[in-house]
């Protein structure tokens, strides 16, 4: 694997950026020196996104070599023969011959509509299946084999459901995508990782204060306000969304933020030749508040009690 980069850029624009928009601010972003892009088919811009990496080859902005990309499949994508079609779709959109990562996005195969409000349920929704997952897995593994893909990823676990299935396949994944801010530090599940030799890939870098509405709680945090934070960014004259970065690389991440705005797109990126101290990492692990933003509610099953009851 050639050295991964400190930062990556999201490519989802949730409710509030276009396609269009999105693959604007991809192009910019590539173009300031973004090297690795997280990418997804339910993100439905994948196909402009496409036209900007294969506008950028064949000006040689970059290489494709240069360039990280992964993809995820969806939800409703588990069944079998799925997980292949909706690869080939991916690399077909992104004009791209094979990614360098392929995650299965979430554990389930819940989905709800795009754009769907909180209180949306699918009632065809189940719980956690090892077995099912173990079955999208092995076809993922069949994809790694053909080289569509360089490495597997697995993204929104926990360490009970990495437990019930990382014994059991072939391929480990490389990459685990888990929601990471200073306000929602997850350290068990970060040093779980970490001990299995899997790369920590942080959504929700800056407490993604554009999420869809129906992420959004009133019990919710602002990660950029918080006290801890804000302290270290006006001791370091910098903004507190680049605290959130630096405390996320320094743990040995790589966040994954997005911007519509050029001036934070350039700002993200080049926080990351500096470092925080120890001492400014003890302090902000006291910036904990166990604040899970994405819950993940739309994919409750009927029997379920919670949002918490998918996350064991």
């Amino acid at each position: 694997m050639n050295a991964l980069p400190k930062i990556g850029f999201g490519t989802f624009g949730s409710d509030h950026y276009t396609p269009e928009q999105v693959a604007k601010a991809t192009a910019y972003a590539l173009e300031a020196g973004y090297r690795l892009f997280d990418c997804a088919q339910v993100y439905g811009n994948e196909d402009r996104i496409g036209e900007v990496f294969a506008d950028a080859f064949r000006r040689g902005v970059v290489s494709r070599e240069e360039v990280f990309v992964f993809s995820k499949v969806w939800n409703d994508q588990h069944n079998p023969g799925k997980p292949t079609a909706a690869l080939k779709q991916s690399l077909a959109d992104l004009r791209i011959d094979y990614l360098d990562a392929y995650f299965v996005h979430w554990p389930f195969p819940n989905y709800h509509a795009p754009g769907c409000d909180g209180d949306s349920r699918n009632p065809d929704s189940v719980p956690f299946s090892a077995e099912t997952y173990i079955r999208v897995w092995r076809e993922m593994e069949s994809l790694y084999d053909v080289g569509l893909t360089r490495h597997l990823g697995m993204s929104n676990m926990t360490i009970a459901k990495l437990d019930a299935v990382l014994p059991h396949i072939r391929i480990r994944p490389a990459f685990i995508e888990m929601e990471l801010h200073p306000s929602f530090q997850q350290w068990e599940l970060f040093d779980y990782c970490v001990a299995q030799g899997i790369k920590v890939i942080g959504f929700c870098p800056l407490g993604s204060p554009n999420r869809p509405e129906r992420d959004k709680s009133p019990e919710d945090v602002s990660d950029m306000e918080l006290t801890e934070v804000v302290k270290v960014a006006k001791a370091r004259n910098i903004h507190p969304a680049q605290v959130c970065l630096l405390w996320a690389a320094k743990l040995g991440a790589i966040p994954i933020p997005f911007s519509g705005s050029e001036k934070n797109i350039l700002a993200n990126l080049s926080c990351m030749v500096d470092e925080l101290t120890n001492d400014e990492m003890t302090a902000l692990r006291e910036a904990e508040r166990n604040c899970r933003l994405v819950k993940g509610q739309v994919f409750l099953w009927p029997t379920a009690k919670s949002w918490e009851d998918l996350w064991d």
